[in-house]
């Protein structure tokens, strides 16, 4: 699988990401401080990657910054980008399975090495629901970012 990877600091949490896609041979595409050259704010970073999934470059995308919020935010600004801050393995299985998740954004301050292998596990292991319901709310972010959604009152 591609995957772009941002980060706004050149911290150990985003090398090891890096380090622990590769591992998994997964093939890696860097951005921001992980890339020379690169702007590398936190918004501009995770807009990079986000970029990335959006226009078919890579698959998923991780987005660091130092609380994970920013890449967060800059990564949903892309249309088809679903961005979710993760910092435990249960979020990160939820957010891949009742989500569609396809951009982890993760804390370089507060996630450490073991806890990023757990949530990795856990976000490689998990696809997306089949639930009719769940598949419901991933499309309706895409009537959302359209401009088509009508809010509560398309039920």
């Amino acid at each position: 699988m591609r995957i772009a990877v941002s980060s706004d600091m050149d911290e150990p949490v985003a090398g090891q990401v890096v380090d622990e896609l590769r591992r998994r041979g997964h093939t890696v595409l860097s951005y921001g401080a992980l890339r020379p050259g690169d702007r590398k704010d936190w918004a501009w970073s995770a807009e990079a990657a986000a970029r990335a999934v959006a226009d078919g470059t890579a698959d998923q995308a991780v987005v660091c910054c130092w609380t994970g919020t920013g890449a967060s935010i800059a990564a949903n600004k892309l249309p088809g980008v679903r961005a979710a801050l993760c910092a435990d393995a249960y979020t990160a299985r939820g957010a891949r399975r009742w989500n569609d998740a396809n951009a982890l954004a993760l804390s370089l301050r507060s996630v450490s090495g073991p806890v990023l292998g757990e949530i990795l596990d856990a976000w490689f292991d998990a696809a997306a629901s089949e639930d009719a319901d769940d598949r419901d709310n991933v499309a309706h972010l895409a009537e959302v970012e359209a401009g088509v959604a009508r809010g509560g009152r398309d039920r």
